[in-house]
């Protein structure tokens, strides 16, 4: 095959240079791309020729074996010489690395027989943490890089460890977590670093007495919203201190001999999390570098961690209602010691991403009723293929009902169908608590949330309906009219929002400016009031907007328009 498709390249003319290992029918096909003579070099052993032979049957081909040997000493030392200059001119560079532990040595080698690697493939073999080494973690005084420190101290033997955060020994808990791991017997240095920051990163581990044995990157921040809300600067803000300060630690410590290098990533990153765009792209990019460490040759394993049960500085906003809603998605909270004992597991296997998560299938059965399941997921449970359909026999229900039904009962019917779905998402018992006249900001939805609701009224009502939807129509009433009017073709139009100035008025107060921000409506209020075209606001200004309430924003907006 290889040979008619070289021949077709080059219009039948063929090449003027082999370079052969191969044996049997596949030699004498690359012969046959000599057409014009040339050279026809062999560096394989099973299948030599004899090069009068060879010139006899191929008009014009030299034939000659290779073998290094042959060379001589002085003309293999100019040979690595002119090389070592060709790598110090950055013209070459070394080829790729695929490193497999000595445990997986049959699959390795049944790799390499079938050619699919690209470069070389090492067998290593598994590594302890030097006890004389220092472990590396950022983020290293919050919640998980403490456990973490404590694991590591009376699990694992590590005896020197170094923690990072922006705060470092003034972060909360910080010395009471120093006390705690020296009274374990370990050395603790607490240094406030930004590993985002390369520069500081760097001086940092120059100046460790002890030499890196291991890195794990715990730190990370949130700062959600729909992608279509989010801004660069929450973009830039949830990147930093993940994805940045990973590339950096990568860079600083390629070079040494690390028994670890651990990236704390998170399922968003596979999955998918609502709301979580950012974050969820940060976390995929460390999925990535984990690989592309191993590619070369260096350790490196990604885990992409689910929900924990402790509260985190990224979890802590969450209430009850909130953990309800995740645990919907199938993914349950892992305790401390379940995500330890899978820390420890994790550190066992040959593999650069791994994801640490307890998974409940009973909800995830529940949950591919209503809607596909993630691909990843879709073969742990099993679902017919009506099921996956229901969304739209659902949808065809409801409208059939709907045209069957008075106008009264229509906007009842669609009513009860908006409570439902909405004590659902908040996680309340029944649909009695939901009244029709009561704001949704007031019932306690957020973008998130609201962006939930809107895939579930999706599901049952085959609209297509914006993430902005309880903002649009904020009670559960007016959306309930908004559906009606929509579902029932030929029927009333959509009713609009019949609310005065007073009432739009405290229904902004109602809502703090950054769920404006993330929803995406800041910008739309004072594009409306004429305020956007002006110079972007300075800091102070930034931080005393943030700090308004809804109407002083509106009056703020109004005095702007006015001064133009």
């Amino acid at each position: 095959e290889f040979e008619e498709q070289f021949l077709a390249a080059t219009d039948g003319q063929g090449v003027d240079v082999i370079l052969d290992c191969l044996a049997g029918e596949f030699v004498d096909a690359s012969l046959r791309l000599l057409p014009r003579g040339g050279r026809f070099i062999e560096i394989g052993k099973t299948d030599r020729r004899d090069p009068q032979e060879v010139a006899r049957i191929h008009a014009g081909v030299r034939y000659q074996t290779f073998d290094l040997l042959e060379t001589g000493p002085e003309r293999i030392g100019a040979a690595l010489d002119e090389l070592v200059a060709l790598f110090e001119r950055g013209a070459v560079g070394l080829p790729p690395i695929t490193t497999w532990e000595i445990t997986r040595a049959v699959e390795a080698f049944r790799y390499l027989s079938q050619a699919k690697q690209i470069g070389k493939i090492v067998l290593t073999m598994p590594r302890p943490l030097d006890p004389d080494g220092a472990v590396l973690i950022t983020g290293g005084t919050g919640v998980l890089g403490g456990n973490l420190a404590r694991h590591l101290v009376e699990v694992h033997g590590v005896r020197h460890l170094v923690l990072t955060s922006r705060r470092g020994p003034n972060a909360d808990g910080a010395a009471e977590l120093r006390d705690e791991l020296t009274e374990l017997g370990a050395t603790v240095t607490i240094a406030a670093c930004d590993a985002a920051d390369r520069h500081a990163l760097a001086e940092l581990i120059d100046s460790l007495d002890h030499p890196l044995t291991g890195v794990v990157h715990a730190a990370g921040v949130l700062d959600d919203a729909t992608v279509e809300s989010l801004t660069p600067q929450q973009v830039e803000r949830v990147l930093r201190p993940k994805l940045d300060a990973a590339v950096n630690l990568h860079e600083l410590t390629r070079g040494l001999d690390l028994a670890m290098f651990v990236l704390f990533s998170s399922v968003a990153g596979i999955l998918g999390t609502a709301g979580q765009g950012n974050y969820a792209a940060a976390n995929a990019a460390l999925d990535a570098l984990a690989q592309h460490r191993r590619a070369h040759g260096l350790p490196a394993t990604a885990l992409a961690w689910g929900m924990w049960a402790q509260a985190t500085g990224m979890t802590a906003h969450l209430d009850d209602a909130d953990r309800v809603r995740l645990s919907r998605s199938g993914v349950q909270p892992l305790s401390t010691a379940e995500g330890m004992a899978l820390f420890d597991a994790a550190t066992m296997v040959d593999s650069g991403v791994l994801a640490p998560i307890k998974l409940d299938l009973a909800a995830l059965q529940e949950r591919a009723r209503g809607a596909p399941l993630p691909a990843v997921l879709q073969g742990l449970v099993r679902v017919r293929r009506t099921a996956q359909s229901a969304d739209a026999d659902q949808a065809a229900a409801l409208r059939d009902r709907l045209a069957a039904l008075s106008t009264s009962d229509r906007e009842q019917l669609v009513l009860d169908l908006v409570g439902a779905q909405v004590a659902a998402v908040l996680g309340h018992a029944t649909p009695r608590t939901v009244t029709a006249d009561r704001a949704f900001t007031d019932l306690g939805f957020d973008s998130l949330t609201a962006v939930e609701l809107r895939n579930r009224l999706n599901a049952a009502t085959g609209l297509r309906l914006p993430a902005t939807l309880v903002f649009d129509y904020p009670t559960p009433g007016v959306l309930a009219r908004h559906l009606r009017a929509s579902l029932v073709p030929g029927g009333e139009p959509a009713e609009q929002p019949d609310i005065d100035e007073a009432e739009i008025r405290r229904a902004l107060a109602s809502v703090p400016i950054a769920e404006l921000r993330s929803a995406g409506i800041l910008d739309t209020l004072l594009r409306l009031a004429g305020s956007r075209d002006q110079e972007p606001a300075a800091p102070d200004d930034a931080e005393m907007i943030d700090a308004m309430d809804a109407d002083s924003l509106v009056q703020r907006a109004l005095s702007i328009r006015k001064r133009r």
